[in-house]
């Protein structure tokens, strides 16, 4: 989801008063001290992996497959396609497109910084990266391919069997479907957003954000949201009902996508999703996990009414919308690789249309 409350809001209330008044320098201070104690700026260093080195090998080879439509049945549809690099590290579709023309069942949440999010998907199904990426390749409705089938492609190539060599040493069959995914978690480990223009500010730079942005900041963190989109990701860190206060409708929130539910069975799973991260969020619209809300200040109204029960004005909407918009980061600028060649080897692609 765009974002939940699930915790006592805010009592900032005063900081907001202070920060609609003409903000003294002191209180500008203040307001400063505050998102501190709720956001971490995005570090401009490839973080570490648990389990999983992150080399300039492994991320090369990583970055070769996450472009490579040959992972997927069809040699169609590779991890950029839903993923998109150059579109926000998504498809801006509300669900994405797979194998057979299919629709997904739910948004494509972004690549990037996700890294920083305590699991993967918008039910937390996976717990990292390197999970995450096994998945879409082998969903029906998405890539549609099996792990001993990628594993045959892959083998077929001279270029990758070195390359997997050289990125997994001493190991005696590197070219698996394991080491696949872990080479895609290291490029996708790369893949952070740093120095947008919130991250300034929290390193100490108050005149990069405008008046108006930081009234928005003194909104978010007085109105609640921050009690489920803090921390590094703006997001990202927790599981929250979609609904505390009102559900909003089925066009929004569809009733046979339970959340959570559906990987824990436990009923107070129900209707529950990771909060969705905030980072660069002026760029992956459509919102939700449903992905059928396209204007991001509808999506703070939503978010207001479903979560914390109340209608707020167009101007703290507008408030809130101008400092969610503080909060693009600069994006990773990624050449594209030229892909190993097919061999005679090489399985053919499948056809897509069934006939």
């Amino acid at each position: 989801m765009f974002g939940t409350k699930w915790h006592a809001r805010s009592v900032a209330g005063l900081l907001t008063l202070a920060i609609f008044a003409a903000p003294s320098v002191a209180r500008a201070d203040e307001l400063l001290e505050e998102a501190r104690s709720y956001f971490e700026p995005i570090p401009s260093v490839v973080p570490a992996v648990r389990d999983n080195a992150v080399t300039h090998e492994k991320v090369e080879l990583g970055k070769m497959l996450f472009f490579d439509p040959r992972l997927s049945s069809s040699h169609l549809i590779s991890c950029n396609t839903c993923h998109n690099l150059g579109m926000g590290g998504d498809d801006n579709l509300e669900t994405s497109i797979g194998h057979g023309w299919a629709k997904g069942p739910r948004n494509a949440p972004t690549v990037l910084n996700a890294v920083f999010n305590v699991a993967q998907f918008w039910d937390g199904r996976a717990e990292d990266l390197k999970a995450q990426a096994k998945g879409p390749i082998q969903a029906g409705v998405e890539m549609n391919n099996k792990p001993e089938a990628v594993e045959i492609t892959l083998r077929s190539m001279p270029e990758y069997r070195a390359r997997f060599a050289r990125a997994f040493q001493g190991e005696e069959h590197p070219v698996t479907f394991d080491n696949m995914a872990k080479a895609i978690e290291a490029f996708e480990a790369t893949l952070i957003t740093p120095a947008s223009r919130f991250d300034q500010y929290l390193e100490g730079n108050e005149a990069v954000l405008t008046a108006d942005e930081k009234k928005g900041l003194a909104l978010f963190i007085e109105k609640g949201c921050a009690g489920c989109h803090a921390g590094m990701n703006i997001g990202g860190e927790g599981y929250f009902p979609f609904g505390v206060m009102e559900k909003p409708g089925a066009d929004i929130l569809p009733p046979g996508d339970q959340g959570r539910f559906q990987v824990t069975q436990t009923a107070d799973d129900s209707y529950v999703f990771r909060a969705g991260p905030l980072r660069n969020i002026a760029l992956t619209a459509p919102y939700f996990h449903s992905g059928m809300v396209w204007d991001l200040r509808q999506a703070v109204a939503v978010m207001a009414k479903s979560q914390l029960g109340e209608t707020m004005t167009d101007d703290e909407i507008d408030l809130i919308t101008k400092f969610l918009q503080s909060l693009t980061g600069e994006q990773p600028r990624i050449e594209y690789p030229v892909l190993p060649v097919s061999s005679a080897e090489t399985p053919l692609p499948q056809d897509m249309i069934v006939r």
